[in-house]
């Protein structure tokens, strides 16, 4: 398919007044501009869908107080960077504020009334003249697009049923987990595929060693007696920027988090077991494998630990004090020229602005490149 540019908005272009709340926003970012979202943009040789050679990031915009904030976007785009260091991406904008500024004005274009998840995606595009055909990194062009969701939260812990999967996860040793590399998510939907035929919602992933590494999208944590443990972030798992979040503001209310190993068992006789993500936030893990899971229910730890994770990602503004004052490093605000804390504000690209780099000029002459 040929690959075809279509015509940009105007830069007077008002967003629509009532976006969906669900779904695809009408703008997306890819290759130097904003384009409509679903108009096709990609060769079907794109090298990152033939053989998984992307990297992605998960970014939660909040709404609250009237107002939209980026959570933790500058820790997504950091780790999103070093991931793409490991498959050679480096044609892509590499300044954290700058991606930063660039999702911000999508979201304002896409004028969202509602909580948001943004999807960027940097990847290996088309091989690059005298590249042969196959496997590489190398002499192969990189591209990189950022889409957004309409994704409301429910706003009440989320309960879910978790099998025990025959899958194992990768060791760091044949897979870096330490990165979200699109090729190693295979596994993760073959562990969720089997817990979803056998009537659960995710799955539990062990690593080579028999231990709990991770859920198919998610960090897991178990409490017993008060104190939360949790898989330590050199073993086979990604350790995710909601656990992150979820271990300091925990330590700093008081509670003992432990990062140590955990069996199967751990988690049969823990009083309470949950999970963390972008996009769970918080859920408590009720059932695990056909059995009960403390209460059966979500437990007073997991309730306040989601309590206290509401608290930054949809800070209260009260008594004439910003919304976001403890937090200044953790929130951006979605307005182009208002960023909060002191990063540095990059004015986002033109519309009609050309594409940045000789790769993606080539990669557009060449998108019928053989895979």
């Amino acid at each position: 398919m040929a690959d075809q540019t279509p015509a940009t908005a105007p830069s007077d272009t008002v967003p629509p007044a009532s976006p969906p709340r669900l779904g695809l926003g009408e703008w997306a970012w890819d290759r130097g501009e904003f384009v409509p979202a679903r108009a096709p943009r990609l060769s079907l040789s794109t090298q990152g869908l033939h053989y998984g050679t992307a990297v992605f990031e998960g970014i939660r915009a909040y709404r609250s107080g009237g107002r939209l904030r980026l959570f933790r976007a500058h820790e997504h785009y950091a780790r999103m960077l070093r991931a793409c260091r490991l498959l050679r991406i480096t044609d892509i904008p590499r300044s954290v504020p700058e991606l930063i500024d660039i999702t911000v004005e999508l979201l304002r274009r896409n004028a969202y009334d509602s909580d948001v998840y943004v999807r960027p995606l940097a990847h290996k595009l088309s091989l690059l003249p005298g590249t042969p055909p196959g496997v590489s990194l190398a002499g192969v062009s990189d591209a990189l697009s950022i889409t957004t969701f309409g994704y409301p939260t429910a706003g009440d812990v989320q309960e879910v049923s978790c099998l025990l999967s025959t899958w194992r996860r990768p060791s760091r040793d044949a897979f870096p987990a330490q990165a979200k590399i699109a090729g190693g998510y295979v596994t993760s939907a073959l562990a969720c595929d089997e817990a979803r035929a056998a009537g659960y919602d995710d799955a539990i992933l062990l690593d080579r060693a028999g231990n709990v590494a991770e859920a198919t999208t998610a960090n897991v944590f178990a409490v017993r007696d008060g104190i939360l443990a949790t898989p330590p972030d050199t073993g086979d798992l990604l350790a995710g920027i909601t656990r992150d979040t979820v271990i300091t503001l925990c330590r700093e209310a008081g509670m003992t988090v432990l990062e140590r190993p955990l069996s199967p068992t751990d988690l049969h006789i823990a009083d309470e077991v949950f999970l963390t993500s972008t996009g769970k936030e918080v859920a408590a893990v009720v059932t695990l494998s056909g059995r009960d899971v403390g209460s059966g229910s979500v437990g007073p730890v997991t309730a306040r630990v989601a309590a206290l994770y509401r608290t930054v990602t949809r800070p209260p503004d009260t008594r004439g004090r910003a919304a976001d004052a403890d937090r200044p490093a953790w929130l951006t605000a979605v307005t182009p020229a208002e960023h909060v804390g002191t990063r540095t504000h990059v004015p986002p690209t033109p519309r009609s602005s050309a594409l940045p780099t000789t790769h993606l000029r080539q990669a557009k002459e060449n998108t019928d490149d053989a895979a």
